[in-house]
């Protein structure tokens, strides 16, 4: 296992690690078999939005001395509608149904994105990235919410290991996607 801290962005730089490990795993980039075993990214956030996003709440980043090996980015509502995949990820989750309501006004936050780089795939950095995410944000939200792409079966099995069950389904970007949900209720 190589040495991995666990911990939340603090620079520009970090961010830009952010970027180009999420540009080496875009589902245009990267082989169809490959994509199959190990994963993909769909949406691709630019500098700005990262940034907005981090001034807002910063993400969870894995980092190997300074290079950025893995991230899970927090979206919060007040960056809900700054790109049309969360913005519409967001209004799909306050019209969805669990436990007899919708969660519009729910206290959520949702993972805009998770990824670990290849060569640190299969060492528990999913469940490190969420079990920091969890302990920063927990003060302030009950419900984790993100969505997996349903040709990702190693996505949504990382995130059932972490807590994660699927609540519902949606299609966009002419794919289908699980909703997941981690209660920090419980």
């Amino acid at each position: 296992m190589k040495m991995v801290n666990i911990t939340r962005v603090t620079s520009d730089v970090e961010l830009m690690g952010i970027q180009q490990l999420q540009t080496e795993n875009l589902r245009k980039f990267v082989d169809p078999k490959e994509a199959e075993s190990q994963g993909f990214l769909m949406a691709e956030y630019d500098f700005d939005f990262l940034k907005a996003m981090h001034q807002v709440s910063p993400s969870i980043i894995a980092k190997d001395g300074d290079k950025v090996v893995g991230y899970a980015l927090v979206a919060t509502h007040a960056v809900r509608d700054q790109h049309d995949l969360l913005a519409d990820l967001f209004n799909t989750i306050d019209k969805t149904q669990f436990e007899g309501k919708t969660f519009k006004g729910a206290a959520y936050v949702v993972v805009g994105q998770l990824c670990v780089a290849k060569e640190y795939r299969g060492q528990g950095l999913v469940q490190q990235l969420y079990g920091h995410f969890k302990e920063c944000l927990e003060d302030q939200f009950d419900l984790c919410i993100t969505d997996v792409a349903q040709a990702n079966p190693r996505s949504l099995k990382a995130h059932k290991n972490t807590g994660y069950q699927v609540i519902d389904t949606l299609r966009y970007g002419g794919i289908g996607w699980d909703i997941v949900l981690w209660d920090w209720r419980k």
